[in-house]
């Protein structure tokens, strides 16, 4: 006779199998973030020393380039940080002087030597740009005997879409899914792999 518990056995076993590869391979692409690199000849991408800082925030950036500059900038909880790299050369610009504009309002940005940008922590100007909303912004850029302006847009959706935007991340699930059935897997380990047969003949 066929043990029916020792076949669905091992079909669960066959079946768990691929699927726990498949939940690893889906974490391991979840988990993997691009490195951003240098700007290629439009000037799409900005390196600088503190680009792994910013690289891969979820905070809102804004970009900003001229023949001579380029910039790319994040609003943080704390600060408002840009990064200046010079455009041709990719070269990070340091201990500039750095103003920052948008609407009436005004602010120094403070260059951090231990970071290689420019921050602003002015609560009233923080306070303008983590308003809902598309807000221009104008830098003013003096190095040397260089000088420029920059033109850029922040796009903020304000403090609670970001305290809420992502919710549980993807990872978590994958690997409460991998548990599961790690659990399941167990269980069915467990069980008896066939069960005592019935004694057929009469008593001697």
């Amino acid at each position: 006779m066929i043990d029916l518990s020792t076949t669905v056995q091992r079909g669960w076993h066959h079946l768990l199998l691929p699927l726990a590869a498949l939940l690893v391979l889906l974490w391991a692409a979840s988990a993997a973030i691009a490195s951003p690199g240098a700007h290629g000849p439009n000037g799409e991408h900005l390196d600088g020393p503190a680009q792994a800082a910013t690289g891969t925030s979820k905070a809102p950036r804004m970009e900003a380039r001229s023949e001579s500059f380029e910039l790319v900038g994040a609003l943080r909880e704390d600060e408002f940080s840009m990064l200046i790299n010079r455009f041709e050369t990719n070269e990070p610009v340091l201990d500039a002087k750095v103003e920052i504009e948008t609407g009436a309002l005004k602010a120094p940005a403070k260059f951090h030597a231990d970071m290689g940008d420019y921050a602003v922590d002015d609560a009233a100007f923080l306070k303008a740009l983590k308003a809902p909303g598309a807000h221009a912004v104008v830098v003013t850029i003096v190095a040397g005997a260089e000088s420029d302006l920059l033109e850029g847009t922040l796009t903020s959706e304000g403090a609670d879409a970001h305290s809420h935007e992502d919710g549980i991340p993807v990872t978590a699930w994958l690997a409460v899914a991998l548990v599961a059935l790690g659990l399941l897997a167990y269980a069915l380990s467990r069980r008896p792999g066939a069960r005592t047969a019935a004694p057929t003949g009469g008593a001697r």
